[in-house]
């Protein structure tokens, strides 16, 4: 999948000037990147045919795990077909004719806020809560208060007509989302083209030591599991679902067969994707 030959509509979550919205436009610069206001519409967008794919972040390197996604996945018809890292980045941003000295309030989502708490404690202002942080740059923009920042991506400045007063002033500099590409189709990575990743997802069978058995196959066949998480299924105590990613296409060999071992102590096995390994993941690791 190309990024310079790809058309068609991709669907993000958040307002215009998002994050979301900047890496559809560094990797799908020929399609329409859609708006949409919950996750849930992002898969909706592209179950009903209305975007072609999504971008949707699935992890950051502070915050952990992006918690709705991994309850939309399992249920959802939609695959993974590709991955893009992001390096976070907040600038501090205001009406035209402010500067720092008249501001008196920051407002930006709540998880920014507290990845910016050092410049809005040099600035003695109080910090609020919105629901995007794009969609914190809009609300500023339209106030008309020069009392008024947000904390908003880059691209929300030229959007809303915004002046930046700092740039990235975000307290860590290895702030990074990792989003994942999702298709309607399933589009599987070629084996023997470079680095592949592979995420599924399995329930466990209620037996003693099931997990540890099931995972014993990647131990012994030396496949490396980058990703393994578990959450509850329906309420239920007793039936925990695990997503779990590892390097290697399932027609190797060796990813062959910790999948046939895993297939013997668990339930509705799953693959979401197998996709090309980005080239952050390399350097990252």
């Amino acid at each position: 999948m190309s990024a310079t030959d790809k058309t068609g509509r991709i669907a993000y979550q958040g307002e215009p000037g998002a994050n979301s919205h900047i890496v559809c436009a560094q990797h799908y610069p020929t399609m329409a990147a859609v708006p949409c206001a919950s996750f849930e519409d992002v898969f909706a967008a592209v179950e009903s045919g209305d975007a072609d794919l999504a971008m949707i972040p699935i992890d950051n390197s502070l915050a952990g795990r992006v918690a709705d996604i991994h309850h939309f996945l399992p249920a959802s018809s939609l695959h993974i077909v590709a991955e893009h890292f992001l390096r976070i980045t907040f600038n501090l941003m205001a009406l035209p004719g402010a500067d720092e000295s008249t501001i008196r309030t920051v407002h930006s989502h709540v998880h920014a806020l507290g990845q910016c708490r050092n410049v809005i404690r040099e600035l003695g202002a109080a910090a609020v809560i919105s629901g995007d942080t794009a969609g914190a740059a809009r609300e500023v923009s339209e106030s008309g208060d020069i009392t008024q920042a947000a904390l908003a991506p880059p691209m929300a400045a030229e959007i809303y007509g915004l002046e930046v007063l700092r740039t990235e002033v975000e307290d860590e500099d290895h702030n990074t989302t990792r989003f994942v590409v999702l298709s309607r189709d399933y589009v599987q990575a070629p084996r023997g083209n470079g680095p592949v990743v592979t995420s599924f997802i399995f329930n466990v069978r209620n037996l003693p030591a099931a997990l540890y058995k099931a995972l014993g196959g990647f131990a012994t066949n030396g496949v490396n599991m980058t990703k393994l998480e578990s959450y509850m299924v329906g309420g239920e105590f007793a039936a925990t679902q695990f997503l779990a990613e590892v390097d290697g296409h399932p027609e190797d060999p060796a990813l062959a067969r910790a999948l046939e071992e895993l297939a013997f102590f668990t339930t509705d096995i799953k693959v979401l994707g197998v996709y090309p390994a980005a080239p952050e993941r390399a350097r990252r690791g």
